[in-house]
């Protein structure tokens, strides 16, 4: 997975960190939805956390809420994401939250193709 992602980044100027999950990330998250990253939780681990929290939008209300032995950034399998907006992006992808099943002790929430009006 390194590998791979180090590959992706080669030319980008952007430099990845491994393991992330070495470095405090509350402030790497806090700094995330400051900046404008609009991401939802799409995968959580059912052991971890509660269904509740699939389907989410990561900001500072989901970070409040989560158990404080759950890392903010997910670094150890907590959950997933999806990043729909940023300043990364030419333009944000408009979503809304669809159905969420249990399956194999994950929790999985669908986005789906919010409508846009012109």
């Amino acid at each position: 997975m390194r590998a791979y992602r180090e590959s992706k980044l080669a030319g980008t100027g952007i430099t990845p960190v491994f393991p992330l999950w070495r470095r405090p990330t509350d402030a790497l998250a806090r700094e995330m939805i400051a900046a404008g990253v609009e991401t939802y939780l799409v995968c959580i681990d059912l052991k971890q956390l509660t269904k509740d929290f699939a389907g989410r939008r990561f900001d500072q209300a989901l970070l409040a809420d989560l158990p404080a032995t759950v890392d903010p950034c997910g670094e150890k399998g907590e959950f997933h994401s999806c990043v729909v907006a940023g300043p990364m992006f030419d333009r944000a992808i408009a979503v809304t939250v669809g159905e969420t099943v249990e399956r194999d002790g994950f929790a999985y929430a669908d986005l789906m193709p919010a409508q846009v009006t012109p």
